[in-house]
């Protein structure tokens, strides 16, 4: 359903040894709006028994039951630049200039806000 690259699950492995949670997963909650969508993201050590389990390739993906059909064929990756590094989300169901991540740097992804 999602597709997370080797960088972004190297990435994220790192920042859930960093915060002492290793089992934990990344939510993915999609929020609609005019011009595109925002992807807010968060760890979290448990799921709720309506979540949708969207990548487990050593790393944990999950989202709700209103972001799951959003998501299908998305992508995440992380990208690492001079001005902004953090994961961006290519989502082709969602039109929007490149994708990106728009999480407000408060999520604990790791990305440099």
């Amino acid at each position: 359903m999602i597709t997370v690259t080797e960088t972004a699950a190297e990435k994220l492995r790192g920042i859930l040894e960093e915060e002492g949670q290793p089992g934990a997963a990344l939510r993915v909650i999609v929020v609609p709006n005019g011009h595109g969508a925002q992807y807010m993201l968060a760890l979290e050590d448990e799921t709720a028994e309506d979540d949708f389990v969207l990548h487990d390739d050593g790393v944990r993906v999950i989202t709700d039951m209103e972001s799951a059909p959003l998501l299908e064929g998305a992508m995440i990756d992380y990208s690492e630049g001079l001005m902004r590094s953090g994961f961006v989300i290519t989502n082709p169901n969602i039109a929007m200039g490149g994708g990106g991540c728009a999480c407000g740097g408060d999520c604990g992804c790791g990305a440099s806000h």
